[in-house]
């Protein structure tokens, strides 16, 4: 997977960055007694206050990082919903030819605790607070900070700020159709692809889909299943998911896609290159406005094998779509 998602909403998009450092976070709130609250951090080593979010790993995607920065800073087990504004600032990196000025970008998402209560780890942070965003103003040493809580504030006071993912996924790379002679619905990934596969899983961790439905092709559920096998979900096999069945009756295809939109619940799609016409057709139909679809890919392939759409579903406006992210694929 790239590092860096195209992504759109109503009031912001990305489509890259020169960044030289990158880093992630997030912004966890829950509402108590009605009131919007954000869990904020403090950091000894630096004597501020703050949102969780670090430095990526190697090889690590931003979500994964937003994700594994919150769990290992203050414990907590999380979803990510809407993105939040990216963040940026330079920094000075000493080397041995000496101080330099980079640019280092944070990218925020706002999330929910899946489960546990926030615990300091004791080392990176020693104290948590779950504030209003006017305390947090107050709270917030870096005025940098302020932006993504703007926004967190404004999507709550719009109602699109409860949302749940809704993942389209293509098939990892498959073995060659000219080198491969028994059925179509047999053809498996090739090593490219398992290892794509494995890639996928960690990503979709980050939205952690519990809804999974998928083409029954071999390719397919060979995609799905490392998630699948960690996460111990059930997967239904869709058969007007394939190829074969698509072609033949798109108007089925599309309505097997509403069903799953309909639902709102965190959901996983998996499917062929001929049928993303159709699922994103309907995401486009589901989105809040053009803004948003504009993120949607517009060409043939749409998305390259192991490649990932990240729809937000707005639960308090009827799901509809209020944010598209667009992964690449791992070609490790």
């Amino acid at each position: 997977m790239t590092e860096v998602p195209r992504r759109r909403t109503p009031s912001l998009s990305d489509d890259g960055t020169d960044a030289q450092v990158l880093a992630a976070g997030a912004l966890v709130w829950r509402l108590h007694r009605g009131a919007l609250h954000v869990l904020l951090i403090h950091r000894p080593r630096y004597d501020d206050w703050s949102f969780p979010k670090g430095k990526l790993d190697p090889g690590e995607t931003l979500p994964e990082c937003a994700v594994r920065e919150v769990a290992e800073e203050i414990g907590l087990k999380i979803r990510l919903g809407m993105p939040l504004p990216v963040t940026r600032y330079s920094v000075t990196k000493n080397s041995k030819s000496g101080p330099a000025e980079q640019t280092k970008e944070v990218w925020y998402w706002a999330a929910q605790s899946l489960e546990g209560r926030p615990r300091p780890d004791g080392e990176e942070t020693d104290d948590v607070a779950w504030v209003e965003p006017a305390r947090a103003r107050q709270m917030l040493t870096n005025p940098g900070d302020i932006e993504p809580l703007d926004e967190l504030e404004r999507l709550h006071e719009q109602n699109i700020l409860r949302t749940v993912p809704f993942v389209v996924l293509r098939h990892a790379k498959a073995k060659p159709r000219s080198s491969w002679s028994k059925a179509e619905s047999e053809r498996p990934l090739a090593a490219t692809g398992k290892r794509q596969a494995k890639a996928v899983e960690r990503l979709l961790t980050a939205w952690r889909p519990r809804q999974i439905h998928s083409s029954p092709w071999k390719r397919c559920a060979e995609t799905i299943a490392p998630y699948v096998k960690k996460h111990r979900h059930r997967i239904r096999y869709r058969k007007t998911l394939t190829e074969k069945r698509a072609k033949q009756n798109p108007g089925k295809a599309a309505s097997r896609v509403r069903k799953s939109l309909e639902w709102t619940q965190p959901s996983l799609l998996c499917t062929h290159r001929p049928v993303l016409p159709i699922v994103l057709g309907e995401l486009s139909r589901w989105a809040v406005s053009p803004e948003v679809t504009g993120a949607l890919p517009q060409e043939d392939p749409y998305l390259s094998p192991g490649g990932v759409v990240v729809a937000q579903q707005a639960v308090d406006r009827g799901g509809r779509i209020v944010s598209l992210e667009v992964y690449d694929p791992f070609d490790g």
